[in-house]
């Protein structure tokens, strides 16, 4: 019986053998139909045939994943997109007769679903559940499985999402911190490029009042507002005697 359970990864190839004894690494070879049968797609009737072709498949991780299978007859058009598994892996033999298997590639970061499992099953009304019929071929049935392609994420994306909206370091001290504006009747605030940009004045020039009378621009001596009304205080006596 085929196993309900969901394998984790894609098929990302599939193949035809000569024989299930000569599998390639990482390759896992569909030997058996789910009733225990011998699942050689070549054998005809009740001959018995020294030619065997067995399905294989892998699920190592790769660039692209297969997204779509198709068993056509070997005289129909190749459907487009779609590629026909001519040759045995093992002795490029033709990989079967009368009947043609294709596939369909895409890379693995553009797809959503993909093949994800292969079953056999002998010919009768089973039907297996969560898998989808092939086809026919030498009075057995290929079903296949689809599934979600999960998309593995690289630690720049992951640390770009963890960082989504921190700003880092160099960042922050370029960035000049603006202040929230909230208007009260206008329905826009208008926003300058030197908003934000904090105004201090020199250290140099927080000097007390003596400090400042001291210095001399130019000849130009600096006093205070009280010296300024002292030295130039006029009372207008004269003016007032006159017009008494």
């Amino acid at each position: 019986m085929a196993n309900d359970q969901m394998p984790t990864d894609p098929i990302t190839a599939v193949g035809v053998l000569s024989s299930h004894s000569k599998v390639p690494d990482d390759y896992f070879v569909v030997a058996q139909t789910t009733d225990g049968s011998d699942a050689d797609l070549w054998k005809d009737g009740l001959f018995k045939s020294k030619v065997t072709r067995y399905l294989c498949f892998t699920r190592k991780p790769g660039p692209d994943v297969v997204v779509d299978v198709k068993l056509i007859d070997i005289k129909d058009a190749l459907p487009e997109g779609f590629i026909a598994i001519q040759e045995t892996l093992d002795t490029k033999e033709p990989a079967m007769k009368k009947r043609r298997l294709c596939v369909k590639m895409s890379p693995r970061a553009a797809a959503d679903t993909a093949v994800f499992d292969f079953q056999i099953i002998a010919k009768s009304k089973q039907h297996l559940v969560h898998y989808t019929s092939m086809g026919e071929i030498n009075n057995m049935g290929l079903w296949y499985r689809m599934g979600e392609v999960p998309h593995l994420q690289s630690s720049q994306q992951r640390s770009s999402k963890v960082n989504n909206g921190a700003p880092s370091d160099t960042e922050s001290r370029r960035t000049i911190s603006r202040p929230t504006y909230e208007p009260q009747n206008s329905g826009s605030v208008t926003i300058t490029a030197m908003d934000g940009v904090p105004f201090e004045v020199a250290q140099r020039f927080y000097d007390t009042s003596k400090e400042m009378q001291q210095v001399n621009l130019m000849g130009i001596t600096i006093k205070s507002l009280a010296e300024i009304e002292e030295e130039f205080h006029y009372n207008f006596s004269t003016e007032r005697s006159i017009v008494l």
